[in-house]
């Protein structure tokens, strides 16, 4: 069994989906619209462009995701989403790409006494995220 992330959106998903299949690397599976909807009985509030749900595969992992009308979107809390860069440079070009235009930046990246690099911050769809690079931990293991 493996948990699968289900992110809202309030309007923008298949654009934060997007930059997040470029940025991160994955690949969009699925996008399913209002307008691709058979009966209008089926269809979520809000415009055709509204995505009903989407998903997007990252790795082994499969990211899902879908815009929520003004009346039922809740703005994300209590959990960030984990990445491990594989380098620091990577590291620095994912922080670059999803925190420039960052909501709020919680912990800007630095070292840690568990991490080389270490930052947490709400990107600009209000994804929380926490980016960890343990270079020595990665330096071990190659050796």
């Amino acid at each position: 069994m493996e948990p699968t992330i289900y992110l809202f959106f309030k309007g923008n998903c298949l654009e934060a989906m997007t930059r997040y299949a470029e940025v991160l690397g994955g690949e969009i599976q699925g996008v399913f619209r209002n307008a691709d909807v058979p009966d209008p009985e089926s269809r979520m509030p809000g415009g055709d462009d509204m995505v009903m749900n989407m998903s997007m595969k990252l790795g082994s992992a499969t990211l899902m995701a879908s815009d929520n009308s003004d009346d039922m979107y809740d703005k994300p809390q209590g959990f960030r989403i984990s990445i491990a860069p594989t380098s620091r440079a990577e590291f620095d070009r994912i922080y670059d790409a999803l925190a420039g235009d960052a909501e709020a930046v919680a912990m800007a990246p630095g070292e840690t006494f568990w991490a080389e690099r270490f930052a947490m911050f709400t990107d600009r769809y209000g994804t929380p995220w926490m980016l960890n690079f343990d270079g020595a931990k990665r330096q071990g293991a190659q050796e």
